[in-house]
């Protein structure tokens, strides 16, 4: 079986997160909207390394404080099934680079709800802020529509 396997992680400053606003490419599922920064998990790599290196490759930083937040899966009717490893970071060096495939830029973690993002996306801040423990979130969407949320088994909308 074929898995797409990603990362995806928010860095943390002063209140902020750093946010990748994806304008670069044409062919984008995610065009015009606000993300954090990661990519796809590549052959022979943990989602740790993939990580570390897509941080690297997007944004010149290179992480040296970071942790798991949680495993979320996303389901459509459109797309494959992907299953994301999402992390934060409040550590790194390096100076900020330009990204080849958006727009990097720090954003107040309270303004982030009123960014074009995903509405899963606002599901899972929300369950940053309360900094619980390691969770298991589905998403399941109909085209672009939020149409389930499913945390550790238990349905939220």
């Amino acid at each position: 079986m074929y898995a797409n396997l990603t990362t995806l992680c928010y860095i943390e400053r002063e209140e902020c997160y750093l946010m990748l606003h994806r304008v670069k490419k044409e062919r984008d599922a995610n065009r015009d909207k606000w993300i954090g920064v990661g990519g796809h998990v590549e052959a022979d790599e943990s989602p740790e390394e993939c990580l570390l290196r897509e941080v690297y490759e997007e944004t010149g930083l290179i992480l040296t404080s970071w942790r798991p937040r949680g495993i979320i899966t996303f389901t459509s009717d459109v797309w494959e099934t992907e299953y994301m490893f999402l992390y934060t970071a409040d550590g790194y060096t390096g100076k900020l680079k330009d990204c080849d495939e958006g727009t990097l830029e720090w954003i107040e973690k309270s303004q982030v709800y009123e960014l074009p993002v995903w509405e899963g996306d606002k599901v899972f801040f929300r369950i940053l802020e309360e900094e619980r423990g390691f969770f298991d979130l589905k998403l399941r969407y109909k085209g672009n529509r939020l149409e389930e949320a499913v945390l550790d088994g238990r349905r939220l909308c």
